[in-house]
């Protein structure tokens, strides 16, 4: 099992951070009243609450926190070293001193995150595939960040298949 779940991270953020991920669809959909288009979003691997991020380095939002929730290895293929799922999440943190506006923002970034997913259903390489499907949960506005943080998690399965 040693580095699948690292493997899965590091091809879920280089499938957001492609040039048709997350900030083309933002592009597209996210336009503010003034006319122009929002700040792009930042994607990185790590697993850490929003209070010690801010606490450690200087945090751009939106921001997309991606890491690897659960391995299950279920032998579905007897002879295989690793044969079952990984369960990823891609959590989407907003912020902003107001909080008019607040959740639009969040939800036009949990949709290019999805988007993402739905255009790229299939074979992910290395033994990873993508079947579909994935549950989006919305969390309810926080002190924190710029003055006010909320936080969407997207969850979605993988199937990995390895010797």
């Amino acid at each position: 099992m040693a580095g699948i779940g690292s493997r899965a991270t590091a091809m879920t953020v280089q499938l957001l951070s492609a040039s048709n991920g997350v900030n083309t669809y933002l592009a597209d959909s996210r336009v503010i009243g003034d006319g122009s288009t929002g700040a792009a979003i930042h994607i990185r691997a790590q697993n850490a609450v929003a209070d010690l991020t801010e606490r450690g380095e200087t945090v751009r939002y939106p921001t997309v926190q991606v890491y690897c929730e659960k391995l299950v290895n279920g032998l579905t293929e007897k002879f295989r070293t690793f044969s079952g799922s990984v369960q990823m999440a891609a959590e989407i943190r907003c912020s902003q001193d107001r909080l008019q506006g607040l959740q639009e923002e969040l939800e036009q970034c949990a949709d290019a995150v999805t988007q993402v997913l739905d255009g790229n259903r299939g074979d992910w390489g290395s033994g990873m595939y993508y079947a579909g499907g994935y549950q989006v949960a919305f969390g309810a506005v926080k002190h924190g960040g710029k003055n006010y943080i909320q936080v969407a998690k997207v969850t979605f399965e993988m199937g990995v298949s390895i010797s």
